[in-house]
């Protein structure tokens, strides 16, 4: 997680929705777990699992499947894993969908990512009665600790984090132009921060341009063709990017011939891509600001500051459950 590894190791260990299924069912199918769940989000990649033996043997297993799988090299990978067992990793799971492991601390989106990764799973048929049990009390806690605690009081997500960002360089937005790629959850909440903050102009770009003519009527946004970069690159003062693909989308030439369209005026480029979306090098030209997920730190600390007092009154519910669920 992010913790315990940078976003160039969290990438190439990214699942999409289909790599999750499809990991699942090899675990099961090799036999390294009975029951299995992945949850893999832009600061988290984890499996859950249910052993037949009930012993801790499956952990070296599921370190070499991960390598394999993703194609990573053992030293690369191993330095940023960990392993929970037993009521630790009752315990863990419980915090994650509690919002006390995220980087922003109560974050908004987690709980539903875990909702989805426990719907997924149940309908792919690779859970059973033990993981079952566990995800509907992770999202039985989640939400009782969101109504509880202030933990849940103007939460903040990644979207709002990248969004004060780009108020850092701009000042306020209502005369900027952005363009948001992808039309997923987070994509959604993007515009949505946009719209708050009265952006001047709405660029949306999407792959399946159905889709991005449906999030389009949404949000009062205009849609651009996906892969017409040189003409695209060049309106926006913000681009936000949130596409699941593998291979970068935005890249460095694209870029340079934009900045020289637009006579290098500002550009900002907030990638919340995971594996990401912007080559790292386009940081690298002349008054172009881009942020990952990892630049999030001091939005983070003040975030966690404005709600540490909060945290004990979340961490005595996850232990309620904890204690529940055993």
């Amino acid at each position: 997680n992010f913790r315990t590894a940078p976003v160039e190791v969290r990438e190439k260990v990214s699942f999409s929705g289909e790599q999750a299924q499809r990991a699942a069912e090899e675990l099961r199918t090799r036999g390294i777990l009975e029951e299995t769940l992945v949850l893999s989000t832009c600061n988290r990649s984890e499996v859950y699992g249910v052993h037949s033996n009930a012993n801790h043997e499956s952990a070296g297993a599921l370190s070499s499947f991960l390598s394999d799988f993703h194609e990573v090299l053992p030293d690369q990978l191993n330095p940023s894993l960990y392993h929970h067992y037993d009521h630790d990793a009752v315990r863990h799971l419980f915090r994650v969908s509690a919002g006390l492991e995220s980087m922003l601390l109560g974050e908004a989106e987690i709980l539903g990512q875990v909702r989805e990764a426990y719907l997924r799973a149940h309908e792919g048929r690779v859970t059973g009665p033990v993981l079952n049990r566990l995800f509907q009390g992770a999202l039985e806690i989640g939400k009782r600790v969101r109504a509880e605690t202030e933990l849940g009081t103007r939460p903040m997500g990644v979207a709002s984090a990248g969004m004060k960002l780009a108020e850092r360089i701009f000042g306020k937005l209502q005369d900027r132009s952005a363009l948001v790629l992808g039309a997923g959850t987070i994509s959604e909440q993007v515009v949505s921060q946009l719209r708050d903050r009265k952006i001047k102009n709405l660029y949306l770009m999407n792959r399946s341009r159905e889709k991005a003519e449906e999030f389009a009527k949404q949000y009062d946004g205009k849609v651009l063709e996906w892969g017409e970069w040189d003409t695209s690159l060049k309106f926006p003062d913000v681009i936000v990017t949130a596409v699941g693909v593998q291979e970068f989308v935005v890249t460095r030439p694209m870029v340079e011939r934009a900045m020289a369209s637009r006579g290098n005026r500002a550009l900002f480029l907030m990638d919340l891509g995971m594996p990401r979306n912007v080559d790292p090098a386009v940081a690298e030209i002349y008054n172009v600001y881009v942020y990952s997920m990892d630049d999030l730190t001091e939005i983070v600390n003040q975030n966690r500051d404005a709600r540490k007092s909060e945290v004990p009154k979340a961490e005595s519910l996850v232990e309620d459950h904890v204690a529940k669920f055993i």
